[in-house]
């Protein structure tokens, strides 16, 4: 009779190690098939562009608001000297109260009226001037400059406390304008940082040769200026072809969108105001057809400025890692209108 032995079992090691072969192959295939390709040069390039524009309108709202800080500062200022000058005069109307109630002490006693003038209420002493017969016309007039004074001092304190409350606001918004912008920039840098040292090269390169060429290359037409102030704006910004964009840029080195157009206009010998928001209300809003060389054209809900040239071309500072260049209007983005900036 033929003995048949049973097989021998797999030891449970063995049967583990399989296991987690078997498993790790499912999800290295798993993930292969999941994974994210990597983008290329040109998506790369559109992704950055999309965030250089985006830190481009931010960084214009936190102009804005530095503007607005700057601006606050200055007009507490004022209040704040109008004040000490008002309490000052203040104190003189007092002590020339004071002194009369010194006298009238040193004489044997004082006029009810005089106490009445002393009072912390000069309210509730004309409330109550009428019944004292002794009030001179020199002591009502005396009280009225005390009242007078005290109710300015309490008006500007009052508007001194509002804008003190507004600066706050406005420089927590510059905070938050300000990592806003950062955050962005972080992420486009990031993006730049994924692709080789040649490749972020050549996306420097083609950004350089995009603006020195503009000139050569765009056709402006044989429009004409729509101002003698506004041509030779134009042709000041012109002068900065290939300038690099900067945040906060006003020149000569380097640009943001309206520190371009203001420099240029005041090469004119035109002040305009120094950010987007403000710009708009430098000349009158006049629409796309209208346009004419040296105009201001605004896009992107007014966040973005540069100065028309002619033949649908605007002349800008376009964002973050572009330089000052020509380019056709709608390649910018919204056009909104165009300011003709008044003399």
């Amino acid at each position: 009779m033929a003995l048949h032995r049973r097989p021998k079992p797999q030891s449970r090691a063995r049967v583990t190690v399989l296991t987690a072969t078997a498993a790790a192959a499912v999800a290295l295939t798993s993930q292969a098939a999941n994974a994210t390709p990597k983008p290329t040069k040109s998506e790369v390039k559109a992704q950055v562009d999309k965030l250089y524009k985006e830190a481009e309108r931010a960084t214009n709202r936190y102009d804005g608001a530095k503007e607005k800080q700057e601006k606050l500062q200055k007009e507490i200022g004022l209040i704040q000297d109008n004040v000490a000058r008002d309490q000052d005069e203040l104190n003189e109307l007092r002590t020339g109260i004071g002194a009369m109630a010194s006298a009238q002490y040193r004489s044997g006693g004082i006029d009810p009226s005089v106490q009445l003038l002393l009072s912390a209420d000069p309210d509730d002493y004309l409330d109550k001037a009428s019944t004292l017969e002794s009030l001179s016309a020199q002591q009502l007039e005396s009280l009225k400059k005390v009242q007078g004074k005290q109710r300015e001092l309490a008006q500007q304190r009052a508007e001194a406390t509002q804008k003190l409350e507004d600066l706050a606001d406005t420089r927590t918004e510059l905070g938050e304008k300000k990592k806003e912008i950062q955050a962005k920039l972080s992420k486009a840098q990031k993006l730049l940082n994924s692709l080789t040292a040649a490749e972020r090269q050549e996306i420097a390169d083609a950004e350089q040769r995009a603006s020195r060429t503009s000139a050569e290359r765009v056709d402006l037409g044989n429009e004409v200026a729509a101002s003698p102030f506004g041509a030779a704006a134009l042709n000041a910004a012109a002068t900065q072809i290939g300038k690099p964009y900067s945040r906060g840029g006003t020149g000569p080195s380097s640009y943001d969108c309206s520190g371009l157009t203001q420099w240029a206009y005041a090469q004119a010998g035109v002040h305009i105001s120094r950010v987007t928001y403000t710009q708009v209300n430098d000349g009158a809003h006049i629409g796309m057809s209208a346009l004419k060389p040296g105009d201001l054209v605004f896009f992107n809900n007014t966040e973005h400025v540069g100065l028309y040239a002619g033949n649908n071309q605007v002349l800008h500072a376009p964002y973050p890692g572009a330089y000052v260049r020509y380019e056709s209007m709608s390649t910018i983005g919204s056009f909104q209108f165009g300011v003709r900036v008044a003399g």
